[in-house]
């Protein structure tokens, strides 16, 4: 009995020894699991804020937004090479220290990477420049909308309600002028014997033959003020077919405030005429946002005319309604009409006379804007500045002064840019950013398209002992 129960505590002894050392096992074969995959979240999160990390730096410095150039400042544009670094940073992240390779150790895990891969994106361009504004309201998240903004507003409100904007006063004096041209004036025998018809000599004529010189070249005297950088269009986002994510993270509403807000964001990172910034290659950057011609002189002469419709509306809204003014249209074409034996004429006169008074007064405000003055939206008495006789030489009358009162020439450009297609304001802002990132060392490949904001990694561990690891995640600047 006593060597049967003694087989019975050896066998009992060798199970129990059995059971514990595979509980053992267990234990530390779940201890290993676990720390693998602790291990693996570890460095993904350590991996993917080091891609992240190598953000941009003009594109920061220049513009405040955070954004991965998946260039690297090379000619190959494409996600692989941000792939690249992810598994470079996953890999380093599992390695031993370089002590720990010069003692010959080794880690407990073996874990090394097997594959790390982008499988989703997102662009500054995605959803038409979606993200790229996302990432500016982000930037200007803690600012309050300003007084200029809000006055910007009221201004465009203004203009709107007196139809300034939709008041083509060219069209209205060019019809005048045909009425004038449609009708026969008397005719007289000259010198030779032959019948000739006579001149109406109307004094506006001489106003008139000026309008196609142009507003730009007539409101400024002195061309060499106006930039002559332009650019190759082509080259630039707003132009060529853009890159595009996945859809990871681009959808964006854009509330009236947010919109302001962005507004906002031109005014304080771009330049315009008078205020150029030494970091961009066009230096009329807001005249850019409204019109996207391909360079300053372009963009500023589209300024101007615009301009030139606005201030002609305006002024022709005083000055018709001014009854000492019009007064005087009327007895200069009463004399004039009264001389030539046309008296049917009169009326049409008078009105050619106040159309060109409305031009040359227009070019004048057009001259004080463009020399740093200011001009009222709507005219007065003591605003107006041509007299009847001043007209007929206005542009001896060109001196840069100001009204006194009013806007200036900044003030009408941000209406400009406010009633801008947003969409367009948008592609044309990434130009302007490709134009001035490309000027900096080490960036003269930048291309917006290709600026990273957001990504989801898939990452795969691999351990000496032959267990796995996977984990999927998505990391941005706002995630």
């Amino acid at each position: 009995m006593r060597l049967q129960t003694k087989g019975y505590l050896t066998v009992y002894l060798s199970l129990s020894i059995t059971i514990i050392l595979s509980l053992i096992l267990v234990l530390y074969e779940g201890a290993r699991i676990g720390a693998v995959k602790m291990k693996t979240e570890c460095v993904a999160d350590i991996s993917m804020n080091s891609v992240l990390a190598e953000y941009n730096r003009q594109l920061y410095e220049q513009y405040g937004l955070l954004m991965v150039d998946t260039s690297y400042g090379t000619e190959n544009h494409t996600i692989v090479n941000t792939e690249e670094h992810l598994r470079n940073y996953v890999q380093k992240n599992l390695e031993l220290s370089l002590p720990g390779r010069a003692l010959g150790r080794n880690t407990m895990l073996g874990m090394y990477c097997k594959d790390a891969r982008i499988s989703g994106s997102s662009f500054a361009t995605d959803n038409g420049g979606a993200v790229l504004n996302r990432q500016i309201l982000s930037y200007m998240g803690a600012d309050i909308i300003g007084g200029a903004v809000s006055q910007v507003e009221e201004n465009v409100k203004s203009l709107k309600e007196a139809e300034l904007d939709t008041t083509d006063v060219n069209e209205m004096a060019r019809e005048n002028q045909e009425q004038i041209d449609a009708i026969e004036l008397p005719t007289i025998v000259n010198e030779d014997g032959e019948e000739e018809q006579i001149s109406l000599g109307n004094p506006a004529d001489t106003v008139n033959s000026q309008r196609g010189i142009g507003a730009l070249n007539l409101a400024v005297r002195d061309k060499s003020r106006i930039s002559n950088a332009s650019v190759n269009l082509t080259e630039y986002a707003s132009h060529r077919e853009q890159n595009k994510g996945t859809g990871l993270s681009d959808n964006l509403d854009i509330s009236l405030p947010q919109r302001a807000l962005i507004e906002q964001y031109y005014y304080e990172k771009c330049g315009y005429f008078g205020e150029e910034m030494d970091k961009s290659l066009l230096k009329y950057q807001l005249e850019y946002l409204a019109f996207g011609q391909n360079s300053d002189y372009a963009n500023l002469e589209k300024v101007a005319e615009m301009l030139l419709f606005w201030r002609q509306a305006s002024n022709m809204l005083y000055l018709f309604n001014c009854r000492a003014k019009v007064d005087a249209a009327d007895l200069a074409a009463s004399l004039l009409t009264a001389v030539m034996l046309v008296p049917e004429l009169k009326e049409l006169v008078k009105y050619s006379i106040l159309f060109a008074w409305t031009f040359a007064e227009s070019i004048i405000d057009l001259n004080t804007l463009f020399s740093g003055g200011r001009v009222p939206l709507f005219k007065s008495d003591d605003t107006w500045n041509l007299g009847l006789e001043a007209m007929f030489s206005f542009r001896d009358h060109m001196g840069g002064g100001e009204c006194g009162e009013g806007l200036y020439y900044k003030d009408y450009l941000r209406m400009i840019v406010f009633m801008t297609n947003f969409d367009k304001k948008t592609q044309r802002l990434m130009d302007i950013m490709e134009m001035d990132i490309r000027k900096t060392v080490g960036n003269a490949e930048f291309r917006i398209d290709h600026c990273l904001d957001c990504f989801r990694a898939e990452i795969e561990i691999g351990t000496s002992y032959g267990y796995e690891a996977r984990i999927e995640r998505v990391y941005g600047y706002e995630e």
